[in-house]
């Protein structure tokens, strides 16, 4: 089976690293499928984005992602993202709090918004 070395990087820390079959984002230019092979891309991830990966032992893992970068070449995927939340340690509740806040900024909303959809994805 073929194979693609993956890092899912945030500006605070390294969220996931590892083997995978299968990268999806989403990007300014829409959501991209990444399998090992592809040929070399950048793209810019979208504010309130999510990521998912398919690990080779089929693992699926998932973070929202508020904006950053994707670089791919033919054997690995770097996906360095301004800030990311790993789909498992999201607050559901915090989350639909701030959507529920009508003083809320535009960025806090696109955040909440990308953490309940890498919930939903999970």
């Amino acid at each position: 089976m073929a194979e693609m070395t993956v890092e899912l990087v945030a500006v605070e820390q390294r969220l996931w690293s590892g083997s995978a079959t299968l990268v999806s984002a989403q990007t300014t230019e829409g959501e991209i499928g990444i399998m090992p092979g592809h040929e070399p891309v950048l793209g810019q991830l979208i504010e309130g984005g999510t990521v998912s990966i398919t690990s080779v032992n089929g693992e699926r893992v998932v973070a929202a992602v508020h904006g950053g970068f994707l670089s791919v070449t033919a054997t690995t995927v770097t996906i360095l993202a301004e800030s990311a939340d790993m789909a498992q340690d999201i607050d559901v509740n915090a989350a639909k709090a701030v959507l529920a806040d009508t003083r809320a900024d535009d960025e806090a909303i696109a955040v909440a918004k990308g953490q309940l959809r890498a919930v939903e994805r999970a």
